[in-house]
C-alpha cells in the first residue's frame, strides 16, 4: 500500500500520509450510515444555491474510489479515485479553484471533464480530520468555465465544509459510543453468565437484591431447596418461605441492614421442599460505588440444620452436666455439715469449709450453661454480675455493705473459681474480724483497667481499729495467695490501716477470660 498520495496528487505542506491511517480514519466515521443523509443533502443543496452551481458533492476519497456521501445535481454515487478532482483538493490548504478543467493539464483528459458530467469549473473545500488526516472535500461543479469564486462563496464553502466535518465527527463519536456500549453490554452479559454459572455450582443458596432490597435473583440451589417455582419469591415474597415465628425478626433485621448499610446476618428456619423447616444461616453484604452508595446486595443462605440440632443437643447435655455438678456441691456441703454434727470438735473447720464450697457453688452456678428458665438475670460473662452473686450473703436487707464500682469486664468459668475463693475469704474475714463485724462497717471494691492489667482494690472502713499487720499466716491467707497469685497470675499488696484492711490485686486482663482482651 502506498505511503503517500498518488503521483497525480500533489503533496501539500510536505505531508506523507499513510493510506492505512486514512482508511482507519474513514472507517471510524461509519460513512455507510451517512450516505444520502438528509443533513448532508441540505449542505450540498445550499452549497449549490450559494455558488449558483448545478452540482455540489460531499466526496470522501478512499483507496480506490471517491465516494459521494451526498450529491446535488447528479445521480453519480462514486467514481474511481484516479478521476477524482477532490483527491487534489483535500491536500490543499484552503479552497482549491479550477477555473476551466479543460485547460488544466492535470484534468484535461479526465473522463469527468471529457465525459457525461462535463466538469469545467471546480471549487473544493478540503475535509481534514482533527488530527490532520485529509478525507475528501465539499465541492461545487459547473459545466461552464468561471473566473473564480466571490469572497462570500469561498467563505461559505469553508463554513459548509466545517459543518460536514461536524456531521462526520457526530457519526464517529456516535459509532464509538455505540461500540463502547455494546462492549459494555457484552462484558456485563459475560460477567453475569460467569456469575450465574459460579453461583449455580456453589452448595449454598445465593441471592441478590437491588439497593432497596428487592430480590431479583436466586441461584439454582434456592429453587432446589425451597421447591418454589422460579420467580415466585422475587421482591418481598422471599419472607413467605420463612417459619412464621421467624418472619418478623428476619424482616426487621433485613430492614435494619437496608437502612444502615450494615452487613446482614441471621439464623432462621426456611421451608424445605418436603414441607419441613430447616435452620439456615443468612448473610449478605452491600456492593458500593465510588461515592459509597449501595448499588446491590449479595447474600447466601447456608443449611446449618444438622449443626444447629447437634449444638442444641450438646447444650442440653452441658446444662445437665452443670446441673449435676451444682448438685454435687450441695451434696458435699451436706456431708460436711453431717460430719460436723457427729464430731463437734470439727464444727468450726467444717463451717469454714462448707462456706467455701458454697461460694464455689455460687460461682459455678453463675457461669455454667443454663436453660432459659434457670439463667441468672445478670450477664453471665460479667465480672460485676459474678461479684454480686458472691457478695449476696454478706449484704444487709436494706443496704449494700459491700459495694462494687468501676470497670466491668468479661469473665468466664476459668477465672470464676479463684475469684470465688479469693473474695469469699476476704468477705468472711471482714465479717469475723474486719469492717463487716461492725454494724456500721462497709467494704468498697473498686475495679479499673491499667493497660493490660486489671486492678482491684478492696478497702474496709468503719470496722474495729487495727493495730498493724498480723504475722499469722493461716489457711485463709494461703488460700488468698493461691487464688490470686497461682491461678490468676497476679500480685497482692496489703495494708492494715487503722480503719480496716486495704488490699490491691493486680492481675493480667487475659486471666479473666479466654477471650483475652476482647
Amino acid at each position: 500500500m502506498s505511503t503517500h498520495p498518488p503521483a497525480t496528487e500533489p503533496v501539500s505542506r510536505g505531508w506523507l500520509i499513510d493510506e492505512a491511517r486514512r482508511a482507519a480514519a474513514l472507517d471510524a466515521y461509519q460513512i455507510d450510515g451517512l450516505r444520502n443523509s438528509a443533513a448532508l443533502r441540505q449542505i450540498t443543496d445550499f452549497a449549490a444555491r450559494l455558488c449558483n452551481a448545478p452540482i455540489a458533492l460531499v466526496s470522501l476519497v478512499q483507496e480506490h474510489r471517491q465516494l459521494f456521501l451526498s450529491h446535488t445535481g447528479t445521480d453519480a454515487e462514486e467514481t474511481p479515485r484516479e478521476q477524482s478532482l477532490c483527491a487534489h483538493a483535500m491536500w490543499n490548504a484552503g479552497v482549491m479553484v479550477v477555473p476551466d478543467a479543460a485547460l488544466d493539464a492535470r484534468f484535461a483528459d479526465n473522463p469527468l471533464v471529457t465525459g457525461e458530467m462535463q466538469v469545467r469549473f471546480y471549487a473544493g473545500a478540503p475535509l481534514v480530520s482533527d488530527d490532520g488526516i485529509p478525507l475528501g472535500s465539499l465541492c461545487i461543479i459547473d459545466h461552464q468555465p468561471r473566473a473564480g469564486l466571490s469572497e462570500l462563496e469561498r467563505e461559505g464553502l469553508t463554513v459548509l465544509a466545517a459543518n460536514v466535518l461536524a456531521r462526520l465527527r457526530d457519526s464517529r463519536d456516535g459509532a464509538a459510543w455505540r461500540a463502547a456500549e455494546n462492549d459494555a453490554r457484552r462484558a456485563a452479559f459475560d460477567s453475569d453468565t460467569r456469575f450465574r454459572t459460579l453461583a449455580d455450582t456453589m452448595p449454598q443458596m445465593v441471592w441478590s437484591t437491588l439497593p432497596d432490597g428487592y430480590h431479583d435473583y436466586y441461584n439454582a440451589r434456592w429453587y432446589e431447596f425451597t421447591g418454589m417455582p422460579e420467580g415466585s419469591t422475587d421482591g418481598a415474597e422471599w419472607n413467605g418461605v420463612f417459619h412464621p415465628d421467624d418472619q418478623e425478626r428476619a424482616w426487621a433485621r433485613w430492614q435494619h441492614s437496608l437502612t444502615t448499610g450494615d452487613p446482614y446476618q441471621i439464623e432462621y428456619r426456611l421451608r424445605h421442599h418436603d414441607g419441613s423447616y430447616r435452620w439456615v444461616l443468612g448473610r449478605a453484604l452491600p456492593i458500593r460505588d465510588h461515592d459509597g452508595r449501595v448499588t446491590r446486595w449479595f447474600g447466601t443462605c447456608t443449611d446449618i440444620h444438622e449443626q444447629k440440632l447437634a449444638l442444641e443437643q450438646r447444650e442440653i447435655i452441658s446444662q445437665e452436666l452443670s446441673h449435676r455438678i451444682k448438685n454435687i456441691f450441695s451434696v458435699i456441703s451436706g456431708l460436711i455439715q453431717f460430719a460436723a454434727r457427729s464430731h463437734p470438735g470439727f464444727a468450726p473447720v467444717a463451717t469454714d469449709l462448707r462456706q467455701r464450697i458454697t461460694a464455689l457453688g455460687r460461682a459455678h452456678d453463675f457461669v455454667r450453661p443454663h436453660s432459659p428458665q434457670s439463667r441468672p438475670h445478670g450477664a453471665q460473662d460479667s465480672l460485676h454480675g459474678l461479684l454480686d452473686q458472691l457478695f449476696l450473703p454478706y449484704q444487709a436487707a436494706d443496704h449494700a455493705r459491700i459495694s462494687v464500682t468501676g470497670n466491668d469486664l468479661t469473665v468466664d468459668d476459668r477465672a470464676a473459681t479463684p475469684l470465688a475463693l479469693l473474695f469469699h475469704e476476704l468477705a468472711t474475714n471482714a465479717t469475723k474480724y474486719g469492717a463487716l463485724s461492725d454494724g456500721d462497717g462497709h467494704v468498697a471494691l473498686a475495679i479499673h483497667l491499667a493497660e493490660d492489667n486489671v486492678v482491684m482494690t478492696w478497702r474496709e472502713t468503719g470496722g474495729p481499729t487495727l493495730n498493724g499487720a498480723s504475722d499469722h499466716v493461716g489457711f485463709g491467707t494461703q488460700l488468698i495467695e493461691m487464688s490470686a497469685v497461682r491461678q490468676l497470675g497476679g500480685k497482692i499488696e496489703r495494708d492494715w490501716l487503722p480503719g480496716g484492711l486495704a488490699m490491691t490485686l493486680r492481675a493480667p486482663r487475659s486471666a479473666f477470660s479466654r477471650a483475652g482482651l476482647a
